[in-house]
Formats: C-alpha cells, structure tokens, sequence
C-alpha cells in the first residue's frame, strides 16, 4: 500500500492521487455511519426521514441532537451513535492524513545509497 523505506520517494502525481484516493475512503465511511443513523433515527426512533437526516448528520459532525426523542430506545440509540460518531470522527482524520504523514514520514527516513 506504501512504500517502505528503502523505496524512493512516491512522484507528487502518484502522491495527489492516492490522497484522492484516501479522502475517497473517508467519504464512503462517512456516508456509511450517516445512513446507520438516519436508519437509526427513523427506525428507532420514530423521526421522520428529514428529521433523521438533520439529526443524524449533526451528531456525526459533532454539532449535536437537533430533535426531542421520547422513547427510550430510541434515546439508547443516540447515545450510542453518539459516542459511535466519535469514534467516525478520529478514524476518518486518521485516513485523510495518512498519505501526507506517511509521505513525510518517509522523507524523514529515506536512506542514502
């Protein structure tokens, strides 16, 4: 997936386009978690379909709940999504800036022939 150390340097063409590639990724996970929550929202908890929609992406970014939820059920599953959507978040800046950590890590260790 990276080059090892030993490897020359990736060109900055290859390097934008994995970084694409990597950014590509974080999308499809976020996207991912979103429709769990709307899912979530809708199902469990009895919002409607908009309504889950703006809660579940407020949450995701770290906004917050928008709506009032009456059932217990469904005040577990925010909880839980919640600190699920943490989680979405650390990960999803882990796989963004893995390309340009790993590229400058590295530069760092490139060995001299």
């Amino acid at each position: 997936m990276f080059e090892h150390k030993k490897q020359p340097l990736l060109p900055v063409k290859a390097f934008y386009k994995r970084s694409l590639w990597y950014l590509f990724i974080s999308f499809v996970i976020l996207f991912t978690c979103l429709l769990i929550g709307i899912a979530g929202y809708h199902f469990i908890a009895d919002a409607k379909w908009l309504d889950a929609f703006h809660n579940a992406s407020m949450i995701l970014s770290g906004m917050g709940p928008v709506i009032d939820i009456e059932k217990p059920e469904g005040k577990w599953f925010s909880s839980l999504y919640a600190l699920f959507s943490g989680v979405v978040f650390i990960t999803n800046i882990g796989v963004i800036l893995a390309p340009a950590a790993h590229r400058i890590f590295h530069i760092l260790h490139l060995e001299e022939n």
